[in-house]
């Protein structure tokens, strides 16, 4: 079983990987065609429709996962089968009235957007609103009956298809509002080829429609705090999207077009190389919550133990490996990628973010797959509230920092909570002593990191730099962590093993 689970994870991750690239490269070239101010309207554009989505879905695709793992664990394959429709009907209730809403208030949506001329570019994602929460259910549903390989190339060819057809239609643009609509024109493409592969794969393999009646209950009980976490979430970033370049005017005396661009460096350009792991996590979580779904209702507390073990230390395990390397290069990976100096800052400056945000993650998670769906939402506001406070308090003293500070807040408040309410549910649970030996192997990877770099930046330029310094600070931290027993090759041992 725990092998299935390794090779599962490793097709996921894989997918995963490349998925993002594939996005990172994407938005270097939508960084340097439509530029920051280009890049700004399209990333409030997709801020704001995230609400949407994620009220209308975020919380289903976890629950409808969990719910077919459990009818599966009773054998009730009718159930199964329940449940993905009640997934269906219920992001319909949600979709369908809010989607003919916007379009035909579209002269009521001025208060969404702190640039008109970020409306127009909106409308045009609605559509794809009703067509990815479906897609999303299906999505529950490849988790649930853990299809981990369609699922992988699904989500991986829906981001070809964006990216892709995005090049495409940027290619040549100079006018950055031209840029951002093309670039969400694709987008909606995407949303539209994910849509009907799904559903195609879903009826191919024998999955069909069944009454829905006995499963809406159970979703609604436990998609709703999920769904309630995520859509504020989406209301905190969109929140962001209209206060922060306010915020920043109203400081230092920028326009608006000036504030949406250091708006675009700061969530456009930085923060998705420091989210560059919660595709790992996203991987582990896939894989591992199917699993802790059926073994928690199995009442198999050992398993369940083991899981969650061995995630959360995962989870410590890939922050360990990749801090060291965007703080050492961070100024460099924003000069080569983007050729703007500030977002290599942030990366630089804020790189220890990731050991507390892939704590949150996966722990948010975990808990979730355990029923504690109201605690994990109940801290995550705890968090929120910290972010908020930290934008309106902080922006007029660190500019655009106001924000990463928030964000580091949110994630040690929420990782906090969510490990101590984890040790409630498993006491045996052993991760602290794991913990503190990641922060000093962090701290010596990046001390041995910025020495090397230091030595190398004498003689050579950005490129080698990175291409030497990455993999040495890699090897360093591994090389440490196998020292201390906290690495070992087993893992990787079972995922070749032909047994």
């Amino acid at each position: 079983m725990k092998q299935n689970i390794y090779r599962s994870a490793a097709i996921v991750t894989v997918f995963s990987t490349i998925e993002k690239a594939l996005s990172f490269f994407y938005r270097i070239v939508l960084s340097r065609i439509i530029g920051a101010e280009g890049l700004g309207i399209y990333q409030i554009c997709l801020s704001v429709f995230a609400v949407f989505l994620t009220a209308a879905s975020s919380g289903i695709p976890v629950t409808v996962s969990r719910l077919i793992a459990k009818n599966g664990a009773n054998g009730d394959i009718k159930g199964k089968n329940a449940a993905v429709t009640a997934g269906i009907v219920a992001t319909l209730i949600f979709t369908v009235p809010i989607a003919l809403i916007l379009l035909f208030g579209r002269n009521m949506l001025g208060f969404l957007f702190s640039d008109d001329r970020s409306k127009n570019i909106f409308l045009i994602l609605i559509p794809g609103l009703i067509l990815t929460s479906i897609y999303a259910v299906m999505r529950g549903s490849f988790w649930g009956n853990k299809q981990f390989l369609p699922y992988s190339i699904i989500e991986l060819l829906e981001d070809a298809v964006m990216v892709v057809l995005g090049c495409i239609l940027v290619y040549g643009v100079a006018d950055p509002v031209l840029g951002a609509e093309r670039a969400t024109i694709a987008v909606l493409v995407s949303y539209v080829f994910s849509f009907i592969v799904s559903l195609f794969w879903y009826f191919k393999k024998g999955g069909k429609l069944a009454n829905p009646k006995r499963q809406l209950k159970p979703l609604f009980a436990s998609s709703l705090p999920i769904t309630a976490m995520r859509t504020s979430t989406s209301v905190m970033n969109s929140a962001v999207a209209i206060l922060l370049p306010l915020l920043l005017m109203k400081a230092y005396g920028l326009n608006n077009s000036e504030a949406i661009s250091l708006y675009g460096i700061a969530i456009g350009m930085s923060v998705p190389i420091l989210f560059i792991p919660s595709s790992l996590i996203g991987s582990i979580s896939v894989v591992v919550a199917p699993e802790l779904s059926e073994n928690f209702y199995k009442k198999k507390t050992s398993l369940i133990r083991y899981d969650v073990e061995k995630s959360v230390k995962a989870a410590i395990f890939i922050a360990t490996l990749l801090v060291p390397v965007l703080f050492i290069l961070g100024d460099e990976i924003g000069s080569l990628l983007y050729s703007n100096e500030l977002s290599g800052q942030i990366v630089h400056n804020c790189a220890f973010i990731l050991l507390p945000m892939c704590i949150a993650m996966i722990t948010t998670t975990i808990l979730n797959s355990m029923n504690c769906e109201k605690k994990t939402l109940l801290y995550y506001f705890f968090g929120a509230a910290a972010m908020l406070i930290s934008i309106l308090a902080m922006t007029k003293f660190i500019g655009v920092y106001s924000y990463m500070l928030g964000l580091a807040l949110s994630f040690i408040i929420t990782g906090a909570f969510n490990l101590r309410l984890l040790k409630k549910q498993c006491p045996d649970i052993k991760y602290f002593k794991y913990l503190m030996h990641s922060l000093i192997v962090i701290i010596s990877a990046c001390v041995f990191g910025n020495l090397l770099d230091g030595i190398i930046s004498r003689y050579l330029g950005t490129v080698w730099q990175m291409v030497i310094c990455a993999p040495a600070s890699v090897a360093f931290t591994a090389a440490f962590l196998y020292c201390l027993e906290m690495f070992t090759f087993k893992p990787l041992k079972k995922l070749i093993s032909k047994n």
